[in-house]
């Protein structure tokens, strides 16, 4: 899927779940990591994670329009737009729009280093560095030290 069938694919979607046009671009963006798309508030356009088309297909593509498209009409509205309002929260219940998308990757395949404490041995798997002159064991408060992967 390339940028225009994706275009055309949310126009679709902004008129078959919300009865309302979609007037500004949607685009794949390769740098996004963590997050499935992203409604921009300045410009009103949407970026979607290709990774997320890669790896999952088309149908994941559609819940994150929809879930995208949610924040883009109620915003245009002038209407509760951010997760936690109730008008969000009512219109992607009614559209079937999801809270999230799925994971990427697990939080296990991302680890990058492993702590443990020295007193109660636990073990602790961190994506970034852990400064262990700051931190201690969330348990017992003992000393971590960095293990080798």
């Amino acid at each position: 899927m390339d940028n225009v069938a994706l275009q055309s694919l949310t126009e679709e979607l902004s008129l078959k779940y919300f009865s309302r046009p979609f007037k500004h671009q949607v685009y794949f963006n390769k740098r996004l990591r963590t997050t499935g798309g992203r409604y921009l508030l300045k410009s009103h356009n949407i970026e979607i994670n290709e990774k997320q088309f890669n790896k999952f297909g088309e149908s994941a593509i559609i819940d994150i329009i929809k879930h995208e498209l949610c924040h883009y009409h109620l915003h245009l509205q002038g209407k509760g737009y951010q997760h936690k309002d109730q008008d969000f929260k009512m219109l992607s219940q009614q559209t079937g729009a999801p809270r999230f998308c799925s994971a990427i990757e697990k939080y296990e395949d991302r680890v990058n280093y492993i702590y443990q404490c020295q007193q109660c041995l636990s073990k602790f798997p961190r994506i970034r560095k852990v400064n262990t002159s700051k931190m201690a064991c969330g348990q017992c408060n003992g000393k971590l030290v960095q293990l080798k992967i």
